[in-house]
């Protein structure tokens, strides 16, 4: 099974890996460069359903963030048991993702499992709403607003050692 580094460590999970979690994953990353913390932190994503392992994520969603200026060059890949070892935390973007994050975690597991939008969104905006089957960009444009509020509150709770 996969071994922990020394680094903290991050997985952002939705379904496909293929709009909300590249997109948190993108946003964790800067927030982390932001900082100065790249070389504390580790942050990748992945999805539950394998459906488009090795796409490149949605382009509605590459084009949100171009449009914040932040890269992204991941591909998609399905959650494997070991990232329950490897990572400190895994992110559900909902509760059906964080459910299922449950039910897949095998015996042993160490990461904690949490939901993103717990991190400083307002309780109606707590839930990432997957803008796959949406028009146009203004959902993933709320997604990244919604990424950028969490990921930022999440960060300065890890710091201080806040995170139950």
């Amino acid at each position: 099974m996969g071994k922990r580094s020394q680094k903290n460590s991050v997985l952002m999970v939705c379904v496909g890996n293929l709009c909300r979690s590249p997109i948190a994953e993108a946003v964790m990353r800067d927030v982390v460069e932001r900082a100065g913390l790249q070389g504390e932190w580790r942050v990748e994503s992945a999805g539950i359903e394998g459906w488009h392992s090795g796409r490149q994520p949605d382009e509605r969603a590459l084009n949100v963030l171009a449009r914040h200026n932040i890269d992204y060059l991941g591909s998609a890949r399905v959650l494997a048991p070991e990232d329950y070892l490897k990572f400190d935390y895994i992110f559900g973007m909902d509760l059906s993702n964080l459910a299922a994050l449950r039910r897949m975690a095998p015996k042993g597991a160490t990461a904690k499992l949490l939901l993103l939008g717990d991190f400083g969104l307002k309780p109606d905006e707590r839930i990432l709403e997957d803008p796959y089957y949406d028009i146009g960009e203004a959902p993933f444009e709320q997604i990244y607003r919604q990424c950028s509020i969490a990921c930022n509150n999440f960060l300065k709770q890890a710091r201080l050692n806040q995170i139950m």
